[in-house]
């Protein structure tokens, strides 16, 4: 299990990109995109005085409190998260499993990573009990923990953190001294909003807390490179905000300005981008449950997703079975899966969890077809797994997990 893995099979070059939605681009964003292509000026280092309003203004739509003296932007979470880690220093701790790009910006800068033990409710954030005694320990060695990076909607796992469980966390990451940076990418894409209620860090400790959204999850085609980050209030957030801003300055971190146009309109949530949103979120939610069940059919373990266009399986009841297959590992049981189903299969020690066990993260986007007319027609379909190439892809899915299964049980001594 300590294995290296071949250079094609790379951390970070060949790691997981966010799961893409790989619907049309918003007609009404291509044309505010379009509009502003002819501007020939850079954008500045955190945003126009327009984006950042319309970042201040879709966050106190949700109940965080955001100046915009406490906003910016930049191209990407990655790159916000690198100029936060450099400006705040010290050691950063993130969930097991956790985003894949979490531990690698880190590690550019030279800055320890240490991973923590989540609750059996949900991923995305730390126990609280291991939250502490992995602080108290790094502190015992000689480090210097400062950063905790949780996501209350989390991708891998497309789970999310019952209030109760996130105040829990929270209270043991400001007991420890910690900053927190609350990821909210997948936010807008709870499956049930009714049945799920977020609740961000920032509005539990506004001056702990920095909020991180990359417009990817759900305002934005992931071609179009753009994320914002909310900053505490009072007197420390003012001079982390001069600190991200140097960072982002050395970095060239600037959003690209039609990109920046579009941004700002869809942080706006006029009614064309609530409802794609809606849409969007409905058919993924149903693909994902749909994922989910073929999963646990075939004899597999997986929480049900809750938020995102994923979910995270553990095939370790099907172990027997793939070591038959030479799948002996995460690695190995992505290759499988990839090849067996035509899709991505991220191995599970791609986000931090352990090469030996057998997870891997799959995506819905893949399964809403090859071309753009079928992704169109699954967005307009009222029945949208009844559709030919998405009953296809479905059926395929199952039928790999299924062959899985069914070998298992062929080779199980008589009783």
């Amino acid at each position: 299990m300590g294995r290296t893995a071949p250079q094609d099979h790379g951390p970070v070059r060949y790691g997981p990109p966010l799961p893409v939605d790989g619907l049309p681009v918003l007609p009404e964003a291509v044309d505010v995109l379009a509009r502003a292509a002819v501007r020939a000026d850079a954008e500045p280092v955190g945003g126009t005085p327009l984006l950042l309003d319309a970042a201040r203004g879709y966050w106190q739509r949700r109940g965080i409190t955001a100046g915009t003296d406490r906003v910016a932007a930049g191209p990407g979470a990655a790159a916000l998260l690198v100029a936060l880690t450099a400006a705040l220093g010290g050691d950063v701790l993130v969930p097991r499993p956790c985003a894949a790009w979490w531990a690698p910006y880190a590690r550019l800068l030279g800055r320890p990573v240490f991973h923590v033990a989540t609750p059996a409710e949900c991923g995305g954030v730390p126990d609280p009990y291991a939250l502490l005694e992995t602080v108290r320990r790094v502190r015992d060695e000689g480090g210097d923990p400062r950063l905790l990076v949780l996501s209350v909607a989390d991708d891998p796992t497309a789970t999310v953190a019952p209030p109760e469980v996130l105040h829990e966390a929270v209270e043991a990451a400001a007991g420890a001294g910690l900053h927190l940076v609350s990821d909210e990418t997948w936010r807008d894409t709870l499956h049930d909003p009714h049945d799920t209620v977020p609740l961000s860090p920032a509005e539990m400790l506004p001056d702990r807390v920095t909020v991180v959204t990359d417009l990817a999850g759900a305002l934005l085609p992931a071609g179009w490179p753009a994320a914002v980050a909310r900053l505490p209030a009072g007197p420390d957030g003012a001079a982390l905000h001069a600190r991200v801003l140097d960072v982002l300055t050395a970095l060239g971190g600037r959003v690209a300005a039609p990109v920046a146009a579009a941004a700002a309109y869809t942080l706006g949530e006029p009614e064309p981008v609530t409802a794609r949103v809606a849409a969007a979120v409905r058919l993924h939610a149903r693909l994902a449950a749909a994922a989910h069940g073929a999963v646990v059919d075939a004899g597999a373990l997986a929480r049900p997703p809750r938020a995102g266009r994923h979910l995270y399986a553990d095939l370790a009841p099907l172990r027997a079975e793939l070591a038959r297959h030479g799948v002996g590992d995460a690695q190995d049981l992505e290759d499988f899966l990839t090849a067996r189903l035509g899709m991505p299969a991220a191995g599970g020690h791609r986000f931090g969890d352990d090469l030996g066990a057998l997870r891997v993260r799959l995506s819905t986007g893949p399964l809403l077809g090859a071309t753009d007319d079928e992704r169109a027609d699954c967005l307009a379909s009222p029945a949208p797994l009844e559709l030919p190439h998405v009953r296809r892809a479905l059926i395929h899915l199952r039928s790999v997990l299924d062959d899985l299964r069914d070998d298992a049980q062929r080779w199980e001594p008589p009783r």
